[in-house]
């Protein structure tokens, strides 16, 4: 292993090797981001064999995930460089950074299109077949899955004893509403465009709550699941109970 304050330059193909390695293994142990989206890839390459995708889906969006995983090493690489150079807080510096960053941003992009272009036909077939028969009594439903969503963060909260019903504590009960919102816009219309659009604002709502400091990043995570999960639960037994 190379001396930091010695470092020497690869004199051979293993030594560079090495080297190569131990800057994805610098960059997993220092940036968070970087350990999400690895922990994200590799759940997300374990559901295209649940979904038995095609060699092209597969390879287009392996392809697609490498890119965003490159581009925040790159991120990183930038940031540690502008530090060294520059200590002290300056525009240019803020720049490169802000470019990097924005270089990230357009390559979560291109997977979260590349995903919705491969995995929306495996999701959307199979839960409006399943759906179909719960139409007439959609409204009702939507209703139910509303209520039982914001019963089920009431007692969560008593059960942990923090915050109230829409207030900080676990779950986020803002969370909770939006994405049981989401997925309620999602079944009754089976139109992916109006899905999209309502998850992005059931996001942003999330977002706003984190960031006026009144939940941490588990307890919106937490609502977003308990709120998706048991309305679509909802909706599934009714559908199975209707048929």
């Amino acid at each position: 292993m190379n001396n930091p304050d010695n470092p020497q330059k690869p004199s051979n193909w293993f030594e560079a090797l090495n080297c190569a390695i131990e800057g994805i293994i610098y960059a997993f142990k220092t940036q968070k981001h970087i350990r999400y989206h690895y922990v994200i890839a590799l759940v997300v390459l374990f559901l295209s064999l649940f979904f038995n995708l095609s060699l092209i889906e597969f390879v287009l969006f392996a392809i697609a995930v490498i890119i965003l995983l490159a581009a925040e090493m790159f991120n990183t690489a930038i940031e540690e460089t502008v530090n060294l150079v520059e200590e002290r807080h300056h525009i240019l510096a803020k720049n490169a950074k802000d470019v990097s960053a924005g270089a990230v941003l357009i390559s979560s992009m291109a997977v979260l299109l590349m995903g919705y272009v491969v995995f929306s036909r495996y999701i959307y077939g199979p839960a409006t077949g399943v759906l179909i028969s719960a139409e007439r009594f959609a409204l009702h439903i939507s209703v139910i899955s509303l209520l039982s969503v914001l019963i089920a963060v009431v007692a969560a909260k008593a059960y942990f004893g923090k915050g109230t019903p829409l207030r900080g504590g676990l779950p986020s009960g803002h969370a909770a509403l939006s994405f049981s919102v989401w997925t309620c816009i999602t079944l009754l219309s089976k139109e992916p465009y109006v899905s999209v659009l309502t998850f992005v604002l059931a996001l942003m709502v999330s977002h706003s709550r984190l960031l006026k400091g009144i939940h941490t990043k588990f307890e919106i995570v937490m609502g977003a699941v308990l709120g998706a999960g048991l309305t679509f639960l909802i909706y599934y037994v009714f559908s199975m109970i209707l048929r």
